[in-house]
């Protein structure tokens, strides 16, 4: 008998992705005829921005050559452009482009920690951090957030007792994935005055930066004083213009030695998509009304969910106020194996709904059992009848 080789320690850590491993049931499911609401995934079912199609289907170049490793010209201006329309002013050397905002965190990680160096991160947190962490070689070290609070900040008590002479920064992400939570100028304040006080990082995911609900703004890592050399901010055009299959996304920051370290991982992997530059370039350069009427009507759909939620006993779920994901706590004592029941069990005139398990949102073992992400991404009539399956099935599984 032959003896299988092994695989690396590395192979055998990173998880299955919690959003995607209910997939095969999901489609067994359909094809027993079940209609699925796929509240799972953060795929938006908005159109992409026109201006970034329509830049696509003129794109007729006869060789689709190798770009530069930082990111072509066109879209390192419009990104600029963009972020001076923020108030952000940033020369082309901060910018690196990348192969969507995973492999921006993934540079950003790499750039800053050795192996075995910690980073702490509030918790829930989006669940792919664990498998950048993993590949990098890194420790993400958890601070845990409530439903009953809203996943608000934390405390600098609660993050100053994490760290340690391993700690090299802090990640955050507001408006966050999973929660909807969206951070204060106060928080922001703290957590960069910690960075400052520990001479740490702080790399912030911004990709939901425009969606933010009844009148709340989201503050920038980059509005704080004194963050220059420690502000990394991670962004993409996945969300805000519909583009995920694009893969474009960017890692900025006004440290040069920083983005000099960036660059070269950037020069290993050659460059990011040429197509997708292409879309990005010409969203970023777009003046339209898009991005706007893509928030209202994410607001829309926040509060249908919100609302249906609310009818249901035992659920704790303070509104979101940002990016599109309700993460709630739900009267289930098991919600890996309830979220799979609706996939193989259960099924209302003729539908049932996928959702994600809050498990697979936390470092700490044990943790978002009760709770589950709900990716408000289809339109509000859809949204109804998906509630009506998801608020049935909690109360059928119960009495099952």
């Amino acid at each position: 008998m032959s003896i299988r080789p092994k695989l690396s320690r590395r192979a055998q850590a990173i998880p299955a992705s919690p959003i995607r491993k209910l997939v095969p049931y999901a489609l067994a499911a359909k094809k027993r005829g079940v209609h699925v609401y796929h509240l799972n995934i953060g795929q938006p079912d908005l159109p992409t921005i026109p201006a970034g199609l329509t830049a696509l289907r003129e794109f007729k170049p006869e060789v689709i050559k190798y770009g530069l490793s930082q990111g072509d010209h066109a879209l390192t201006d419009a990104l600029i452009k963009y972020y001076s329309s923020l108030g952000y002013k940033f020369e082309p050397e901060q910018i690196v482009v990348t192969t969507g905002g995973s492999e921006a965190i993934s540079f950003a990680m790499m750039a800053i920690a050795d192996e075995g160096d910690e980073f702490i991160i509030p918790e829930p947190f989006y669940t792919n951090y664990n498998g950048f962490a993993i590949t990098s070689g890194v420790r993400l070290v958890p601070i845990t957030t409530t439903p009953e609070t809203g996943y608000s900040c934390p405390s600098a008590e609660q993050v100053s007792e994490k760290i340690t002479d391993r700690t090299r920064g802090i990640i955050i992400n507001s408006p966050g994935n999973p929660t909807g939570a969206v951070y204060s100028r106060e928080d922001m304040e703290r957590i960069a005055a910690l960075a400052q006080e520990h001479n740490l990082y702080v790399i912030s995911d911004e990709v939901y930066r425009e969606f933010t609900f009844d009148g709340v703004r989201a503050v920038s890592i980059l509005d704080i004083e004194g963050m220059e050399e420690r502000a990394v901010v991670i962004d993409s055009i996945s969300k805000r213009y519909s583009a995920c299959g694009a893969r474009i996304g960017c890692v900025m920051s006004r440290n040069g030695n920083l983005m000099e370290a960036v660059l070269r991982y950037a020069q290993a992997r050659l460059c990011p998509p040429a197509l997708g530059q292409v879309v990005a370039a010409a969203a970023y350069n777009d003046e339209s009304d898009y991005i706007e009427e893509s928030r209202l009507e994410y607001q829309r759909r926040r509060d249908v969910v919100f609302n249906r939620l609310q009818g249901l006993d035992g659920v704790v779920c303070k509104k979101p106020k940002g990016a599109f994901y309700c993460l709630a706590k739900i009267p289930v004592d098991d919600v890996e194996s309830f979220c799979k029941w609706m996939l193989t069990d259960y099924q209302r005139e003729g539908s049932t709904v996928m959702t994600a398990p809050g498990p697979g949102f936390y470092a700490t073992p044990g943790l978002g059992g009760e709770e589950i992400r709900i990716a408000y991404v289809l339109g509000c009539e859809q949204l109804e009848a998906a509630m009506d399956c998801l608020i049935d099935g909690i109360k059928a599984y119960n009495n099952r």
